[in-house]
């Protein structure tokens, strides 16, 4: 195992603080933790026309380098620019005080939806990997790229990409606080809850859930207005699994300017479901998401929300949004911090997530 650092840009310096505290929890990592936390090691000058510089606050010679960072909304305040101008310059830095290996943690690739090359448009997440890729960085961290197709952006020569599945993260919400137990499961929860896509291109998303819990899968069909970003013309319920009754999870990658929960909750709702709620790892919450969140919260057509915390929620969503619930992701970077450096398999990080035999025993993982 070589020699390592955690550190971040300005955007996640509490969030990588958080994944050091449960790293040393390890017993191979408990007497390195003043040397592997180097959260303040790198600092941000500003000048006065915009510009800026990051410095490498002491010496990182030889050593392997975890470095989280945010270009979305962050607990810094930061904009996409400057973030992501931030990051570049901080892998720079990092580089030119030879590091032997750099690790870009970033939790949400805010420019992951930017992945299609089918117009006269730039594709945003290619330019972002290769920015990295040319300046340095070596190996990349995610949670839930927005496609798989997105994995296919990096040359395996020149640098890898781990795109870990956060819907455990999810998953293990539900058994935790919605389910407790195997009775619920079994009597309760696979007679009357449903999963449902937001659209056909979620579908393999929201199944993954109803295998994982053992219910029924509902399949929205959304039809987009390409001329205009985040525009949706109609949603469509493919499924011919009934819904009057129901308790439905409307399962997505991320939530956005809610365009589209809104459009398919609304098209649900006459279909008479129990109630509706929604899960989601990235809480992006653009614009106009936590006006509409509220209002169909107001309106009695949703109930819980579901996130994780791979985007940080603004004070306002977490005060005025009832019963939003975000679920932490530190202890799984630690988990995956540790497969990195220790070089062991991941195995156990992407396997399917099987609700019955969590609930017999809950961990993270489920080792047996």
């Amino acid at each position: 195992m070589n020699e390592f650092i955690i550190t971040a840009t300005r955007s996640m310096r509490s969030y990588a603080e958080r994944v050091v505290e449960f790293l040393i929890k390890f017993p191979a990592f408990s007497s390195f933790a003043p040397s592997i936390n180097g959260i303040d090691l790198l600092q941000t000058d500003c000048f006065a026309d915009g510009e800026k510089e990051v410095v490498v606050g002491s010496s990182i010679r030889g050593r392997d380098i975890v470095l989280f960072a945010s270009c979305a909304r962050n607990e810094a305040d930061l904009g996409v620019d400057d973030a992501k101008i931030e990051l570049y310059h901080a892998i720079d830095a990092l580089k030119r005080a030879q590091a032997a290996r750099i690790v870009v943690f970033e939790p949400f690739m805010s420019c992951s939806r930017s992945d299609r090359a089918t117009r006269r448009s730039s594709v945003g997440l290619w330019v972002h990997l290769k920015i990295m890729t040319s300046l340095g960085a070596g190996h990349f961290v995610t949670y839930q790229l927005h496609s798989d197709k997105s994995k296919a952006m990096i040359d395996p020569a020149l640098a890898v990409l781990d795109d870990i599945p956060a819907l455990t993260l999810l998953k293990r919400r539900l058994c935790d606080v919605h389910i407790k137990d195997i009775d619920t499961l079994k009597n309760t929860v696979r007679n009357s809850w449903a999963f449902c896509s937001v659209d056909a291109g979620g579908e393999k998303l929201a199944r993954k859930f109803s295998n994982s819990f053992g219910v029924p899968l509902v399949v929205a069909h959304k039809q987009r207005d390409y001329s205009r970003s985040n525009a949706v013309e109609s949603v469509d319920i493919l499924s011919s699994e009934p819904v009057e009754g129901k308790v439905l999870w409307i399962v997505d990658d991320l939530v956005d300017t809610a365009g589209s929960v809104e459009t398919l909750i609304r098209a649900l709702a006459p279909l008479k479901p129990a109630e509706i709620n929604l899960m989601a790892v990235h809480p992006v919450f653009s614009g106009p998401a936590e006006e509409k969140l509220n209002k169909l919260k107001a309106e009695g057509l949703l109930n819980y929300i579901i996130v994780s915390d791979t985007v940080s929620c603004t004070n306002s969503a977490l005060r005025h949004i009832p019963r939003l619930e975000v679920v932490p992701s530190a202890e799984l970077s630690a988990r995956v911090i540790h497969s990195i450096v220790s070089s062991e398999s991941m195995a156990k990080l992407l396997r399917e997530f099987n609700a019955e035999r969590y609930l017999k025993s809950p961990s993270l993982f489920n080792r047996d």
